[in-house]
């Protein structure tokens, strides 16, 4: 709605302070304004010129937001509304001037109700007051912070600039705007009656502030902004402009940046460089005073050489409030980084609960917009980002306390200030149940010596931190630090690359700090990053890479990070999909790009790509085939793969023999199974069928071989067969064996051979005058020429003996017998007779024989003795007795020894045999008996076998 305006007369007073910098220049003319609320058009109102000039502006890009008019102009004729006293005195900053002017009759001053940055406004309502001098002192900027560049960027100016302060009663109105005024971006400003006491002030819109002065009188004041004094980081890094608590100016601040990185090297908040080769899990960041519920940052280290010398980082833990991020390295010395939220993997981008996670580049970033910090890691360096504003002489772990000064970054937890980083850093272990070997509070008697035994050369990887590749950017990040990490990594750990983890975090902090280097093609290979397929290495990409998504939207970050990005021409779909594509289209869970009204089919889903929110959309897929039905034994319904849609199977029956009842039946010898399938049926018929071989003991031979049946046959297979059994007959031949045998054997049969064999059953003895005489066992034979010669066979243990034996005989003299009574002895060899003189006396008989006993036969002969003569021996007729008389006297031994002699047996082994020697003999006395007719028989047998024993000793068994 308008107000009609009256004029009623109002005094007007100018004010005029200078400040260095800008100037404001503020002119009113024309009758003396009044004001009177109505609903009535807005009269016209002389002309009032307002002239601002704004302070400097941060510099571009990265600066903070505000609102700060440029000059603003307001002209026209005034519209009084009233009669309240008003007062206009601008407030400014160092550097800036503001001059107020008032001429002619009386000052209608309109209010701003919106500001617009840069551009000419002009005023939608107008209050009519009195103008009155006011002096206001300057606004101080103080910037004192510690820290590095901020992850996000900042729109900044030099502040907000007002035309005038004006000072107005209770209700302002407002009215439509002239012909060719620019409208302001905020909404317009209206203010309510109020009751406020003195020196009471607010803010309003687009930073103007409002001051109750007294008696109703409000004063408005438009903040306006210098640049401040641009202050040095102690870790060496650009600080970062940090928008004021009033929204509206800025100051500058050293952000909270640490980093680690290699085996591992640590670059505290504050910029101290040092190493710490723990294997335990250590606070990296945590609040002195807790704020932030549940949080901090810490670090698993672990020895990652065979000496346990030096340490890698494994795994980074980032803590707030309900949820642990864990971004742990897949493999040692590797990019691999998995990602899990409370220790279950999840899929990037995620965001919950005030955490995001995303990748950019090579790293994995952890970010908490809430507390405006952010942690990467790319599983060899790592890097922490806080903003000073939140953390300021707030920390405390191995990354230091963040105020800008490195004196106090050693500080253990109890407050107290180490005399080097490395002993500090023990101090920060906490409780790893994976670690039992580390306890906090237990601080190790001293870090093990780092320094190489022998003086090393350093990789001319290291040298290109100080030449001309990373040259550009030495002027934003001192290399020194990072040399001689390098050169600790090179000669610690030649054959693990770590000097690569020094080039890429100080690549890392340069691109943070603005210089991006494309330094991996200048170490011939050995830090050279593969990407998959698909994606191309740039050492200088988006830290947030454009996607379909996102490529509508305004990324005004002008900072660069390496990795795999898209191929030009292409472009990443979304976050969560890694697939590039050409065309903004549809990406499926086969990941493959559609374009828009593509129809294809993925998972049994007939499906179509449409443009709009859905994007895909499908439908089940429709297959079109009959059902089977699979009758008969064996057969079973299987589903196959159609090779023209694999979403449609193919029912058809198939057989399984493994289904059938019927059982293959156990053949005999010399039969097979046999087995048909008749047509149309699954199950096979069996039968058993001959071979055609010859079946002998349990074993089955083929026609023409030869078939052992005994040692006596010869056999062979037949292809002739059997009616009756099938089988082919076996045929067969006796061998043949010799019959004849030379006089003395006779064919025996031998166990286990088929022939006979000629043995020998009776001796073959060559005589005298060599013809063959044949004897069989038992048997004794005198020579036919030479009864003194006696030829025998003995069988000794089923050996044959022959033995040829000469008769000794005793001497014998024809004088001394009596006539007509020589005679034979019964050996038919030796003569004997009659004596004529005296009986011969008994005597011991000397002679040289072989001694025998149980078929072993003494080596030599033996002197051998015996007892023989005539003894007086006689039978007279006594008259008196009228009977025979007899006297018997028998030559007999007296006197013997035993002796001993060594015996051969048939098996070649030796025995000793006692016999009996004859010393003397006499003639004894014997009972002399008439033998009965048995006995008479008996004595013959006696005397024959007697005179056989005789003639077998006399022989002495042996042969000649």
């Amino acid at each position: 709605s308008t107000s009609p305006v009256s004029t009623s007369p109002v005094t007007a007073t100018t004010s005029e302070v200078t400040e260095i910098g800008s100037t404001t220049k503020t002119t009113t003319s024309g009758p003396t304004p009044s004001r009177s609320t109505s609903t009535t058009p807005v009269t016209e109102t002389p002309v009032h010129e307002t002239t601002t000039t704004r302070a400097p502006s941060p510099p571009t890009g990265s600066s903070p937001t505000t609102s700060s008019p440029g000059t603003t102009t307001t002209s026209g004729p005034s519209s009084p509304t009233g009669t309240l006293p008003i007062s206009t005195t601008p407030f400014t900053r160092t550097g800036s001037t503001t001059k107020t002017t008032t001429s002619g009759p009386t000052l209608s001053v309109s209010t701003p109700s919106t500001t617009t940055v840069g551009t000419e406004t002009n005023t939608p309502g107008t209050t009519s007051a009195t103008v009155t001098t006011l002096t206001t002192s300057t606004h101080s900027v103080s910037t004192t912070t510690s820290g590095t560049t901020p992850t996000e960027s900042f729109t900044t100016t030099s502040g907000t600039t007002s035309s005038t302060f004006i000072t107005v009663n209770a209700t302002t109105t407002s009215t439509t705007l002239p012909p060719g005024s620019t409208t302001t971006s905020g909404p317009t400003a209206t203010s309510t009656a109020v009751t406020t006491s003195g020196s009471e002030s607010w803010w309003l819109c687009n930073c103007t502030k409002a001051i109750c002065i007294e008696d109703n009188i409000v004063q408005v004041i438009p903040v306006i902004c210098n640049p401040p004094p641009k202050p040095t980081c102690a870790n060496g890094l650009s600080p970062v402009p940090v928008i004021d608590e009033d929204g509206c100016c800025w100051h500058w601040e050293c952000d909270c940046y640490c980093t680690g990185w290699g085996d591992p090297h640590y670059m505290t908040f504050d910029g101290l460089y040092y190493s710490y080769q723990g294997n335990c899990t250590y606070v990296l960041v945590e609040e002195i005073n807790k704020k932030v519920d549940n949080f901090g940052v810490y670090i698993d280290n672990y020895h990652c050489d065979v000496r346990d010398v030096v340490s890698c980082p494994r795994t980074l833990i980032v803590r707030h409030e309900t949820q642990e991020v864990r971004l742990t390295t897949a493999q040692p010395n590797t990019l691999q980084v998995e990602v899990t939220v409370n220790n279950q993997l999840v899929a990037l981008p995620y965001k919950k609960f005030g955490v995001s996670i995303y990748e950019s580049g090579i790293n994995r970033v952890v970010e908490i917009p809430e507390l405006k910090m952010n942690v990467t890691y790319n599983g060899l360096s790592f890097s922490i980002r806080m903003p000073y504003s939140l953390f300021g002489n707030n920390t405390q772990g191995q990354c230091g306390t963040c105020n800008n000064n490195t004196a106090d970054d050693c500080m253990l937890p109890n407050g107290n200030i180490a005399a080097n980083c490395e002993t500090m850093a023990d101090h920060w272990q906490v409780v790893d149940p994976s670690k039992p070997q580390c306890s906090p509070g237990l601080v190790p008697t001293g870090s093990p010596s780092t320094t190489p035994i022998q003086p090393c050369k350093e990789s001319s990887i290291c040298e290109l931190l100080l030449g001309s590749v990373f040259k550009p950017c030495h002027a934003f990040v001192q290399p020194e630090k990072y040399y001689a990490a390098c050169v600790f990594d090179s000669c610690i750990l030649p054959n693990l690359d770590l000097e690569c983890s020094s080039l890429q975090i100080y690549a890392a902090t340069c691109a943070d700090q603005g210089m991006c280097i494309d330094w991996r093609k200048h170490t011939n290979g050995v830090c050279s990053h593969e990407c998959p397929p698909g994606k191309e290495y740039r050492a200088c990409g988006p830290i947030k890479e454009m996607t379909c998504k996102s490529r509508g939207q305004n990324n005004t970050s002008t900072k660069q990070v390496e990795g795999c990005f898209c191929p030009n021409g292409t472009m990443l779909y979304d976050s969560g999909v890694d697939v590039c594509v050409k065309t903004c289209g549809c990406v499926g869970v086969d990941m493959i790009p559609r374009e828009f009204g593509e129809e294809f089919t993925v998972d049994c889903q007939d499906c179509i790509c449409l443009e709009g929110e859905h994007g895909i959309v499908c439908k089940p897929h429709i297959c079109e085939q009959k059902k089977v039905t699979c009758d008969g034994e064996g057969f079973y319904e299987v589903t196959e793969v159609n090779p023209k849609d694999s979403c449609c199977p193919l029912f058809t029956c198939k057989c399984n023999t493994s289904l059938c009842t019927a059982k293959a039946p156990k053949c005999s010898l010399g039969f097979e199974v046999h087995s048909y399938i008749p047509s149309g049926q699954c199950c096979p018929v069996y039968q058993c069928v001959p071979k055609g071989v010859c079946v002998h003991e349990n074993a089955e031979f083929l026609p023409n071989s030869s078939v052992f049946v005994d040692k006596c046959q010869n056999c062979f297979c037949t292809n002739d067969v059997n009616v009756s059994t099938q089988l082919n007959i076996i045929s067969c031949e006796r061998v043949p064996c010799n019959t004849y045998c030379q006089p003395g054997y006779e064919i025996k049969p031998v166990k286990g051979e088929c022939c006979g064999k000629c043995v020998q059953t009776k001796c073959i003895i060559h005589t005298a005058d060599n013809s063959e005489l044949i004897l069989s066992p038992g048997d004794f034979k005198n020579d036919p020429h030479n009864n003194c010669t006696i030829y025998s066979c003995v069988d000794v243990h089923n050996q044959l003996i022959a033995s040829t034996s000469e008769i000794t005989c005793p001497a014998f003299n024809e004088d001394s017998c009596k006539p007509g009574t020589i005679s034979f002895l019964p050996n038919g060899c030796c003569r004997t007779c009659a004596p004529l003189d005296s009986r011969t006396p008994c005597s011991v008989r000397h002679r040289q024989d072989f001694i025998v006993h149980r078929g072993c036969r003494s080596v030599d002969r033996v002197d051998l003795t015996e007892c023989e003569g005539t003894c007086g021996t006689f039978s007279l007729y006594s008259a008196e007795a009228n009977s025979m008389d007899h006297s018997c006297s028998c030559c007999r031994e007296t006197r013997t020894t035993e002796k001993h002699v060594v015996l051969r047996c048939p098996g070649g082994h030796s025995k000793s045999h006692k016999y009996v020697y004859v010393e003397s003999c006499s003639c004894q006395d014997t009972e002399c008996s008439r033998p009965k007719s048995n006995e008479l028989q008996n004595n013959e047998e006696n005397d024959k076998a007697s005179t056989l024993n005789r003639i077998k000793r006399a022989i002495s068994l042996t042969s000649k």
